[in-house]
């Protein structure tokens, strides 16, 4: 049996996504034509009190088009040291928009109100990058899939209010933060200016994001996502999964955190085991005590008993709990971590 804890992206579509995706009804979106396509666009502007949504095939390609929306060249934003729009989108934030990142040193890749509004650069100071545009990710990956406190995210827009700057939300596990925190999507739209949300991750579907904004910007975006090559013809296919997905697989993200959890209590018990980062949604991030077995042997032992994690660099090791791990797989893993 094959254990595969990478990350919540290597899912398989369920039987009855399967179905919803084989009986679409599709046309041609890159003319609007698209059926599927269309009701999950109207579908998850209205889950979050937005105008209008467009569908991206990656949360990536949706969060540099949000980026490119709200910036001009040599402009910069402000987000946290441990963004994924600043780390793991291959350089896009300076490549597709002309755009430097302020990096804040937050805590766990959240960062607070008052250090958002000391790295606003002066706005009459033309020596330094015009400060325009103010991005979240929630839940943070890197910071082990960890949930913002939502008040912090209210103090925040009102700084970017009082600064005239644009309030962007890289939502890749949002799903997640929302069931953890019992939040809901409309708190979110009525807050950010942009949305970023995924389907591909812990809602188990094979492709696609949404960006959702008011009707002016998503007009927009359309031209953005045809630039970077995001326009897709019967993508209704994707479309049906996802909504499927919000139908089907919202509430169980329960199911994944409990388990990130047990594994997180398993590995606290671990002598080789230096630290674990507090676990609040599908996310485990540790660090193995170097002095007892390097990260890399202990990678091994785990892919001896056909078990697949990821190595973050500098010690540390992540586990992502998903739709496919399965409750046989939980236990088995379990046996497996006490056995080392």
């Amino acid at each position: 049996m094959k254990i595969n804890l990478i990350s919540d992206t290597v899912t398989k579509p369920t039987k009855g996504m399967l179905a919803a995706m084989f009986n679409a009804q599709v046309g041609d979106d890159v003319f609007k034509e698209d059926p599927s396509i269309n009701e999950l666009e109207s579908k998850v502007a209205k889950l979050f009190n937005k105008e209008a949504a467009l569908f991206f095939p990656s949360g990536t390609m949706a969060n540099q088009a949000a980026i490119k929306l709200h910036t001009q060249p040599g402009e910069q934003l402000i987000c946290d040291k441990y963004a994924h729009i600043y780390n793991y989108e291959g350089g896009g934030v300076s490549f597709n928009s002309g755009v430097s990142c302020k990096l804040i040193d937050g805590h766990r890749g959240m960062m607070t109100a008052d250090q958002v509004e000391a790295a606003i650069n002066p706005p009459d100071f033309y020596h330094s990058p015009l400060t325009t545009l103010v991005s979240i990710e929630n839940t943070t990956n890197k910071g082990g899939g960890a949930c913002w406190d939502f008040e912090e995210l209210v103090k925040i827009k009102a700084v970017c209010k009082k600064h005239g700057l644009a309030y962007h939300l890289d939502g890749a596990r949002l799903w997640n933060a929302m069931v953890a925190k019992n939040e809901n999507p409309q708190q979110y739209g009525d807050l950010f200016d942009t949305i970023s949300i995924c389907f591909s991750k812990g809602l188990g579907c094979p492709v696609g994001s949404v960006l959702v904004g008011d009707k002016e910007t998503i007009h927009r975006a359309l031209r953005v996502r045809k630039v970077l090559g995001g326009g897709m013809r019967q993508a209704g296919y994707l479309a049906a999964a996802a909504t499927y997905a919000l139908d089907y697989h919202v509430n169980r993200l329960a199911e994944d955190h409990n388990k990130a959890i047990e594994i997180g209590k398993v590995l606290e018990g671990l002598a080789i085991i230096k630290k674990v980062e507090p676990i609040e949604t599908n996310i485990i991030i540790f660090e193995i005590d170097d002095r007892l077995l390097t990260a890399d042997h202990f990678l091994e032992k785990l892919r001896n008993h056909n078990v697949y994690i990821i190595g973050m660099g500098q010690g540390k090791l992540r586990i992502v709990t998903h739709l496919d791990y399965t409750d046989e797989m939980h236990h088995e893993f379990i046996k497996i971590l006490k056995s080392l």
